[in-house]
């Protein structure tokens, strides 16, 4: 091992630890929230199960502003909020909150956008026999959108772990945050690239599964 890697080994662990922290909460976000939401967003379009112009528009209206915003920003402006609710506006678990809220507008964005892809009469032809609601959404759109789902998901892990290395801002620690403070700020640019070349270990990781998921599942 590297000798940089041994004298910061202990730096290393924690700040991959913190990203794991950060993009972990991210995920469930936007399973637990972003998919009902994305949902919704679907099925109060025009000519959909609940279609629902004032619900649709306000849904949509919200994710697409909270999407737009500049991540850093989002950050900054979220801080009184933050404190409101975590306590501080310091420190990972702070760092989890504008992560939290950007991983449900996108992943939400992307279950639609996956939902629309089903084919029409799949939908007609559960409502043809009668299907509820909840079997609808359960038995027919999320199992015939499942591999696009799942690569949604992949591709919102990506971008996660993208938005963790800019939460040191506030103190979140991450990856990102240390190839900063001790590799650039520090001119130790061997450490800055060790870095650098860990996250993108993660990022194929992550992009193999998902595509190995997604291939494994897909019905056509």
């Amino acid at each position: 091992m590297p000798e940089v890697l041994v004298q910061y080994q202990t730096e290393i662990w924690r700040s991959i630890g913190e990203t794991f922290i950060m993009v972990g909460v991210s995920i469930l976000a936007a399973v637990l929230v972003g998919l009902p939401l994305g949902t919704w967003l679907y099925l109060s379009r025009r000519g959909q199960l609940l279609e629902n112009r004032a619900v649709f528009s306000v849904l949509n209206l919200v994710v697409n502003i909270v999407r737009s915003f500049p991540f850093l920003l989002l950050v900054v402006f979220l801080i009184p909020f933050t404190r409101l609710i975590i306590g501080t506006a310091i420190g990972t678990a702070a760092a989890t909150v504008p992560l939290a809220i950007i991983a449900i507008a996108n992943y939400s964005r992307l279950v639609e956008q996956s939902l629309l892809d089903v084919p029409r009469g799949v939908v007609e032809a559960a409502v043809s026999m009668v299907a509820s609601i909840k079997d609808v959404i359960f038995k027919f759109l999320f199992v015939e959108a499942r591999s696009g789902l799942v690569l949604g998901l992949t591709t919102s892990i990506i971008s996660f772990i993208s938005y963790s290395t800019i939460m040191g801002v506030v103190g979140g620690g991450g990856i990102g945050d240390f190839a900063i403070r001790y590799g650039y700020q520090q001119f130790k640019t061997e450490l800055m690239m060790y870095m650098i070349l860990i996250m993108l270990i993660f990022v194929q990781m992550i992009q193999f599964t998902g595509t190995t998921v997604a291939r494994l599942i897909d019905k056509r």
